[in-house]
């Protein structure tokens, strides 16, 4: 008889060890980009309702635009396209969330190839970006195309309505002319609130009805997409900084409501800065990400050229985003050092 050769053992199976955190979860890129952009919708009717039709072309424009440079890209670095994934489709619709309804079109076609080709995949793309590339996108057309960017229109009386009247943000009336001014054209305090909260006021697309984005705000925060401790101390801040700085009258006299309802703050705290690929992970790193922010917001505002800072605040707030998840994360319990080791 042959012999018969020796059984050679089985390989141990190969054990793959990836990065932390190991966190199970049915969520899907796809899932969470979509959700967020529906929890956008209720803002972007009110945006719609307020501005008629020259607000569904800028929509338009920049979520066509982003997706087909999101795909052009993709197929130029030979990558597969992902357009089902819905990242391009949010960054178009945040885009036109910062944008005047009354911008032409070149201003949403080129914010979104910006956003898009440079400050996505230039950085390796999906979830490598340094930056929110929307409001990268907004900042470039902002500098590029200032007097465009600062002129708004005021709310549209017929959907159909394409020529509107110019009118001041309430942050800009604030700024330039004082409170005196702002009273003079809201009236009241009460009806100042009232336009702020419902959005019947001039603005970008997404800075108009407060109570809109805090629907979708919600939202959010109940699907557990989001969490308080960024856009709540960033809100907070602004709220508190506007009170202690901002009145003309000494310390403690400044209108701290007005501020947290002006703008794209609540915008900007819900939607953007608790992105999560440009924003800390580490709990105690993002409510310091917030403080930071209000702060640098109120700053701009009372002190700065501009008469918002919501933008200019996210993308500094962007670069520290490391380094406060770094110098923040929580310390391992029960580690044991090896004896002569040294640190």
């Amino acid at each position: 008889m042959e012999a018969t050769p020796k059984e050679q053992p089985k390989a141990a199976p190969e054990l793959i060890v990836s990065i932390g955190p190991h966190v199970r979860t049915e969520e899907s890129t796809a899932r969470i980009m979509w959700t967020v952009s529906a929890a956008l919708l209720p803002a972007t009717l009110m945006g719609v309702y307020y501005f008629g039709m020259p607000a569904i072309m800028v929509i338009l424009i920049c979520i066509a635009t982003s997706m087909a440079a999101e795909a052009g890209m993709q197929m130029l670095l030979k990558k597969p396209v992902t357009l089902s994934d819905g990242s391009a489709f949010l960054t178009g619709l945040l885009l036109a969330m910062n944008l005047p309804a009354n911008a032409p079109w070149y201003i949403p076609f080129i914010g979104s190839i910006v956003a898009i080709m440079i400050a996505k995949h230039l950085f390796g793309g999906l979830g490598y970006n340094i930056f929110n590339p929307a409001l990268i996108g907004r900042a470039f057309v902002l500098i590029s195309f200032a007097k465009i960017m600062t002129t708004f229109v005021a709310p549209a009386t017929s959907f159909m309505a394409v020529d509107a009247k110019t009118m001041a943000t309430p942050l800009v009336l604030l700024k330039e002319e004082g409170m005196a001014k702002l009273l003079e054209v809201f009236h009241t305090k009460a009806a100042l609130y009232q336009d702020l909260f419902i959005g019947n006021r001039a603005g970008s697309l997404g800075e108009t009805s407060v109570i809109a984005l805090l629907v979708g705000a919600a939202f959010l925060i109940f699907k557990r997409y989001i969490t308080w401790h960024i856009p709540i101390p960033f809100i907070a801040t602004v709220g508190v900084l506007a009170w202690m700085f901002g009145g003309k009258e000494g310390l403690m006299t400044g209108d701290p409501v007005f501020h947290m309802m002006s703008g794209g703050l609540i915008l900007g705290a819900f939607f953007m800065a608790t992105d999560y690929v440009t924003g800390p992970s580490v709990r105690s790193a993002q409510i310091v990400f917030g403080v930071c922010a209000g702060a640098l917001t109120i700053l701009i505002r009372l002190k700065g050229g501009y008469p918002e800072g919501v933008m200019f605040a996210i993308l500094l707030m962007n670069c520290f985003s490391p380094l406060l998840d770094r110098g923040m994360r929580s310390k391992v319990f029960g580690k044991a050092e090896a004896k002569g080791v040294k640190k």
